[in-house]
């Protein structure tokens, strides 16, 4: 659904959060192995992802990536949205340029529905929000293979 850099920008937030939260602070080698994403491609989005603001890093020995705890959460539209733009809550299910309730697709009876709904979902959960539901049910898989362990040390 999502392009790959936006898939890769929210496993690694969430697990940066997850790390967080343990008051750790994980590396560009750490998140890129523990989400199993290629590190540079990674690091060129977790760079990105500090210039915009949505996450904070420092270097050195106690350096890593966090999330400044004195900003609001992040909801999930507002990453997906810089990455991707907004046409994932606005474009056709058809891909045609002028599909609207007045001049509709014929999928867009069904899809409008299921756009608005994946919206709603995207707006109102953040990524501090998906790392909180691992304390809900003790698990959470940030890769494709195996759960991550939130409590890597």
């Amino acid at each position: 659904m999502f392009k790959k850099e936006t898939e890769y920008a929210l496993r690694a937030l969430v697990y940066i959060q997850l790390q967080n939260n343990r008051e750790r602070r994980p590396g560009i080698a750490e998140i890129a192995s523990e989400i199993e994403t290629p590190q540079s491609f990674t690091a060129k989005i977790l760079q990105r992802l500090v210039k915009q603001g949505f996450v904070e890093s420092l270097k050195g020995i106690n350096g890593g990536f966090f999330f400044d705890t004195s900003k609001e959460d992040l909801p999930l539209k507002k990453l997906i949205v810089s990455i991707e733009g907004d046409s994932l809550f606005r474009g056709c299910g058809f891909g045609l340029k002028h599909c609207d309730e007045k001049n509709p697709c014929p999928l867009h009876e069904s899809y409008a529905p299921i756009r608005d709904a994946i919206e709603k979902l995207v707006t109102e959960e953040t990524i501090q929000g998906l790392a909180k539901k691992y304390s809900n049910n003790g698990k959470i898989t940030l890769n494709r293979l195996i759960p991550v362990n939130p409590g890597r040390d």
